[in-house]
């Protein structure tokens, strides 16, 4: 599995970014209480998805200093 690409994200749309954030943030959250609580996940999902939080942020914060 690859690591996401970022003009998959600059082609999003203002709503859907900021809904794309919210997934990955709860995605983190389901991770870290799979973690904490012995359960079965698949760790390189931890790397892929700060990946995909930092990308989405990036292009949040750079549509926000255009305007």
């Amino acid at each position: 599995m690859t690591l996401p690409k970022i003009l998959d994200v600059i082609q999003l749309d203002d709503s859907s970014l900021s809904k794309e954030i919210i997934a990955i943030k709860r995605q983190l959250f389901d991770l870290r209480l799979k973690r904490a609580t012995r359960q079965d996940f698949k760790p390189h999902l931890f790397k892929h998805s700060k990946h995909r939080l930092a990308q989405l942020l990036t292009v949040e914060k750079s549509r926000d200093q255009s305007n």
